[in-house]
Formats: structure tokens, C-alpha cells, sequence
């Protein structure tokens, strides 16, 4: 397979082979595909995310850039993703993120509450009950929403499925990714990075149905409309279904005030799907 990697400089302008001129930020080229993009989603675009073959399995590592152009993409290239669905204990109700404006794929649309990719580091690539994929969903909601890693324990994550999809964001950057789908209840304190996210809001099911109604469907990310079409609101209907005075996750345990039922992600374990990786394509 033919990849466009991304290579370090410290010099002032470097030209390509193509006779392309580069100009570095930080350590990473930037190309005419990064020109005009925020400094700090181009650093981030250095991270190396894990790329795989058709059935999940490790192939090796490669950047964020190699993995989201279109051009490798188009050729297979596919890598590891996470989405985390984080509702309120209490109330029931879901956490939407709106991605920055410096977002460099898919800005200013809704999604759900983080979207990410684990990385090709020792505890991130590790796969036994997905430990890796939940060590990386929460260093990225402490990254993305100030959300203290104490808040949303690792054992806490609820694994469900995974979904394989493709989705362009434009004629140089998209998706192709094999995305772990993972919910977890828990009261949380917010501090978003306003690198990431742009706005956020509480949402009941009803509230969702009309929020994408009202807005355009180009508003929301497309790993999120697939998940919503698929999956979302049956589990949430279990989950709000399945409220508990003894919750068996201790965040959902510990929103509890004077023995209320509370929803906890862990009443979902028996709909977990090690096997199956769904095609959305």
C-alpha cells in the first residue's frame, strides 16, 4: 500500500520532490493539506493512532495526518477509534459535544460526548477486555472536557460493539475507522478545552430526536448519525429502563443520593458484542 507519511524539519522551507514548499510547525511539515489550520490540531495531527486490517487486528503504527487523508483512505487505510457516550446517573440524560471550529476534520458539528482514537503506546495497544481503547477514552475526556480521570474509572466504561465506517469530511480529510462504541454513567465536573469543543449540552432521547430534527443533518458527525440510526436510542431506552438502587458501577453508586434509582452502564452488559464488527460502509 502507498502511504503519505509525515516526516520532522527544522529547517526554515524545505521543498518536496514534487517541488511542493513546506513549511514546518513544531516538528511536523506543514503541507498545503495542514496550510491554515489551528498550531495545535496540527501538533496533534503527529500523534500515532493504530492502523489495522479488515478484522481489527494491529498492522502497525502511523500518524493522525497518514491516517485521516483521503488519498490513503481511498487506498484502505484504516485505523482504531473509540465513542464514548457519557450520560448523568440521575437525570439519564446524554453529553453532546460541539467540535471547534479548529477542529481540522469534521469542525463545529454536534457528536456525541468524545471521539478519539487510541494510541500506539504500550497501554493504549493493549486489547484484552478493551483496556486499551478505555485507558484512551479517559485520558481524552480529561483532554477534551476537563473531566478528572477519578471521575470516570477505567473499569467503569461499558463496552458494547464495534462499528467499521467510512466518511469523508472533504476532499482531503476523512474517516475510516473502526470505532469501539463504549457508554459510562457518571456525575462529572466540566471544564472544556476550547481547542476541542466549541459547545456541549445535557440532552433526554426527546431532546435528541428534536435537536436533529431542527438541525441540519450536515450539523452532526457521521460516525454519530450512524450510531444514532443503529444502536443509540433502544440502549438508551434499556439503560433509562433499567434504573437501580444497587447500581453495580461505583460512579453510578456514588451519584446516588439517599438510595435513588440511578442508571448505570453496567446494566447493559449482557448486550456486549465481542465478535461482531458491524460494516457501515
Amino acid at each position: 500500500m502507498s502511504v503519505t507519511t509525515t516526516t520532522s524539519s527544522t529547517t526554515a522551507t524545505t521543498a518536496s520532490s514534487n517541488g511542493e514548499t513546506r513549511q514546518p510547525v513544531g516538528s511536523i511539515s506543514l503541507d498545503s493539506s495542514l496550510a491554515g489550520h489551528d498550531e495545535e490540531q496540527i501538533r496533534l495531527m503527529e500523534e500515532r493512532c493504530i492502523v489495522l486490517d479488515r478484522e481489527d487486528r494491529y498492522l502497525r503504527d502511523g500518524s493522525k495526518k497518514e491516517c485521516h487523508l483521503m488519498t490513503n483512505i481511498n487506498q484502505g487505510l484504516l485505523h482504531r477509534a473509540f465513542s464514548v457516550f457519557l450520560f448523568d446517573p440521575i437525570s439519564g440524560k446524554l453529553l453532546l459535544q460541539r467540535r471547534a471550529l479548529e477542529k481540522i476534520t469534521f469542525p463545529n458539528m454536534w457528536t456525541n460526548t468524545c471521539c478519539s482514537h487510541p494510541l500506539a503506546i504500550k497501554g493504549e495497544l493493549e486489547e484484552a477486555e478493551q483496556i486499551g481503547v478505555r485507558r484512551a477514552a479517559q485520558r481524552k475526556l480529561e483532554h477534551e472536557l476537563g473531566i478528572p480521570a477519578d471521575q470516570v474509572p477505567v473499569d467503569e466504561f461499558q463496552y458494547l460493539t464495534r462499528i467499521h465506517y467510512l466518511a469523508p469530511a472533504n476532499s482531503i480529510w476523512g474517516e475510516h475507522e473502526i470505532d469501539y462504541i463504549l457508554f459510562i454513567t457518571a456525575s462529572v465536573t466540566l471544564k472544556p478545552n476550547p481547542n476541542e469543543i466549541c459547545d456541549h449540552k445535557w440532552v433526554s432521547p426527546e431532546e435528541l430526536k428534536s435537536l436533529m430534527t431542527e438541525l441540519d443533518p450536515e450539523a452532526f458527525t457521521p460516525w454519530f448519525k450512524l450510531i444514532v440510526e443503529r444502536f443509540l436510542f433502544p440502549w438508551w431506552s434499556e439503560l433509562l429502563n433499567n434504573r437501580t438502587t444497587k447500581p453495580v458501577g461505583s460512579a453510578a453508586a456514588a451519584a446516588q443520593k439517599n438510595g435513588e434509582a440511578v442508571i448505570d452502564a453496567k446494566s447493559l452488559a449482557h448486550l456486549m458484542d465481542h465478535d461482531t464488527i458491524h460494516r457501515m460502509l
